[in-house]
C-alpha cells in the first residue's frame, strides 16, 4: 500500500526554494524575470526531461483552450511549458508540499501566475472534475493501486477527455537496484510492465490512442548522467535528488542496461 506521508518525505527538502534561486544566480539568470526555458535543467523532473514534454504535448495538438490537469506535477516545469508555449490553462497537484511552494514561486518569476495554479494532494482523492487533459510523468512508480489511480483520472476527465503520459516501467530483468530518484527502497516502488499497465488502463475505461517503448532513448540519457554523478552541473535535477543523488544516477544506468525497468509513454483517450 502506498503511503502518501513517505512517498512526500522521499520527495521534500527543506530549503529548496533558496537552493534552486541560489543555482539560478549561479548560472546568471535573472531571478526575477525567468523563462521556461531557464528553468528545463531543474524542473523537468522525470525520465528524458524537456523532450518528453515537448513530445507529449506535440501529440496532444492543443489549441490553448483546454483545461489540462498535471497530476504529480513536482515543481512545475511541463506545466509551465503547455501554459507559455500553448496559452492553456494548467493546474498542479502533488503530494509534496514544498514542492507545490517552489512551483507557485517559479510561476511568479515567470509571469505564468495568471496560467497555472498548485496544490497539495493526493492522486488517489482529487478534489476536482471536468478537466479535458490529464497529464502525468513519471508519478505512477510510487502508486501501488493502480486501478484506483486510473479510475481517478478517468472520473475528473469530461466525457472524450485525453490522458497523456509518461512512466517507468518493470522490465523483465529482475526488480531495480536502489536507491532510484522515486525511492530510496523496495517499499516505495510499484513497477507494472507495460502489458500489465495496458491492462489496467483499459479495465478503468480507457481506449488506447497510442503506447510507445523509450527505453532506449532513457537508457543513452542515463549512461550520460551516470558518467557526471559525481560532479553535476550547477543547475539540474541532482538540486531535487539530494545527496543520493550519485548513486540514483548510477543505478538509474544499471538498471536501464540490465533491463530491470523501461519507459513508455502514452495517449489514452476517455471511452463515454
Amino acid at each position: 500500500m502506498t503511503d502518501p506521508s513517505a512517498v512526500a518525505k522521499h520527495y521534500g527538502r527543506p530549503g529548496l526554494v533558496d537552493v534552486i534561486l541560489d543555482a539560478l544566480k549561479a548560472a546568471g539568470k535573472d531571478i526575477d524575470h525567468l523563462t521556461p526555458d531557464d528553468l528545463a535543467p531543474v524542473d523537468e523532473f522525470h525520465t528524458r526531461g524537456r523532450v518528453a514534454t515537448v513530445e507529449l504535448a506535440r501529440f496532444l495538438k492543443l489549441n490553448g483552450s483546454e483545461r489540462i490537469l498535471d497530476v504529480g506535477c513536482g515543481i512545475g516545469g511541463p506545466s509551465r511549458y503547455l501554459a507559455k508555449t500553448f496559452g492553456c490553462h494548467v493546474v498542479g497537484l502533488d503530494l509534496t508540499p514544498e514542492f507545490c511552494r517552489v512551483a507557485t514561486m517559479l510561476a511568479e518569476r515567470t509571469g505564468l501566475s495568471d496560467k497555472v495554479e498548485y496544490c497539495q494532494g493526493n492522486a488517489l482523492a482529487m478534489p476536482f472534475e471536468d478537466f479535458d487533459v490529464v497529464w502525468s510523468q513519471n508519478v505512477v512508480m510510487n502508486i501501488a493501486d493502480r486501478n484506483q489511480l486510473y479510475c481517478e483520472i478517468h472520473r475528473v476527465l469530461k466525457p472524450g477527455g485525453r490522458y497523456a503520459f509518461s512512466d517507468v516501467i518493470a522490465g523483465p530483468g529482475g526488480p531495480p537496484h536502489f536507491p532510484v530518484p522515486w525511492a530510496h527502497d523496495s517499499s516505495g516502488s510499484f513497477l507494472l510492465t507495460a502489458e500489465a499497465t495496458l491492462t489496467e488502463l483499459a479495465k478503468a475505461g480507457f481506449r488506447i490512442v497510442f503506447f510507445t517503448d523509450q527505453t532506449a532513448d532513457a537508457l543513452a540519457q542515463s549512461q550520460v548522467r551516470a558518467r557526471t554523478a559525481d560532479s553535476p552541473l550547477g543547475l539540474g535535477l541532482h538540486l531535487l535528488l539530494g545527496e543520493d543523488g550519485p548513486a540514483m544516477y548510477r543505478n538509474g544506468f544499471r538498471n536501464y542496461s540490465e533491463g530491470r525497468i523501461g519507459v513508455v509513454q502514452g495517449l489514452v483517450v476517455r471511452a463515454g
